[in-house]
């Protein structure tokens, strides 16, 4: 196994980055993995379950000497971060994030960054609703998307062997420009997400619903709905904070649809309804024809980690 990296500092050392310890460890990418997280329980923890190799106080002291740093941290905070660690970054480092927006860490993250070293954005779309470094687990990345958004004047060379890492991690890898990945991603991510957070609000305070039936009879979409609203909500706050703009495109043209559909229901307008259901299903269809998710009963989730 040849190595890509001497040293990778991971900063934050939840479930991705847990995960891409264990990833490179499988791989061999690195010859050191060292963390850093705000809590020394979480340090610990990170240590004794062998995510890396050693863990820091200071993301300063992370990053010192290291040939590859990753931005683990939520989003609202990567700016902070940049920052603090730019005065011990060395010429050549790359550095890089994980963040499901990409125009507004590249502003926050790129006005730090020093002469030399070279800024790559990345996106793994990959996790699970469970956080913290006890979630992290080596396959996360293993046929998932990862994609990448360097700015204009990125190192190709660099750029190339940040996908090679991606790759060796498990993933499929796509280039793509931020404004672009925002956008697609609020169609596929932070508009479903918020779609379930409200409706997991609704049945809280539907009186007429009690709680042990929401329990009780949760099973198809409303139990897919939990599982998505139980993801980490400081994460999810500064996603919608931070791409205000895509969310708010998409999720207007969703209230367009969702009214249209009330009318149809309404009117009792079964075909409305039977087209717009075929069209859907259809998406669905081509989902599963991609290798994202399976046709098997309980989306093939019985006895495994959802992700």
């Amino acid at each position: 196994m040849t190595q890509i990296y001497d040293k990778v500092a991971l900063i934050g050392l939840g479930l991705i980055a847990g995960s891409m310890g264990l990833a490179m460890k499988r791989a061999g990418l690195a010859s050191q993995i060292v963390g850093h997280a705000r809590s020394s329980e979480t340090r610990n923890t990170a240590l004794k379950l062998g995510l890396v190799d050693a863990v820091c106080d200071t993301a300063a002291e992370a990053v010192a000497d290291a040939d590859l740093v990753v931005l683990c941290v939520p989003v609202g905070v990567m700016g902070d971060v940049a920052a603090e660690i730019a005065p011990a970054l060395k010429a050549g480092t790359v550095v890089s994030d994980v963040g499901s927006v990409k125009a507004k860490v590249i502003d926050m993250v790129g006005e730090h960054i020093p002469e030399g070293v070279h800024f790559i954005p990345a996106h793994p779309i990959a996790g699970t609703e469970n956080s913290g470094p006890n979630a992290g687990f080596t396959e996360l990345f293993d046929g998932k998307w990862t994609i990448l958004t360097p700015v204009g004047d990125a190192d190709t060379g660099e750029v190339a062997k940040l996908r090679t890492y991606w790759e060796r991690l498990g993933a499929k890898v796509d280039v793509m420009e931020p404004e672009r990945h925002d956008l697609v991603l609020s169609v596929t991510s932070h508009v479903p997400h918020l779609i379930a957070y409200t409706m997991v609000g609704v049945a809280d305070d539907l009186e007429r619903v009690t709680d042990k039936e929401v329990i009780e009879f949760s099973t198809g979409g409303f139990r897919d709905f939990t599982r998505i609203a139980a993801s980490d909500p400081t994460m999810w706050r500064d996603v919608f904070l931070n791409n205000k703009e895509a969310t708010l495109d998409v999720l207007g043209r969703f209230t367009e649809e969702l009214f249209d559909l009330q009318r149809a229901i309404r009117r009792g307008d079964g075909e409305q309804l039977f087209e717009h259901f075929t069209r859907t299903r259809a998406i669905r269809r081509g989902i599963i024809e991609a290798g994202h998710d399976t046709a098997a009963d309980d989306f093939g989730r019985a006895g495994k980690k959802d992700s």
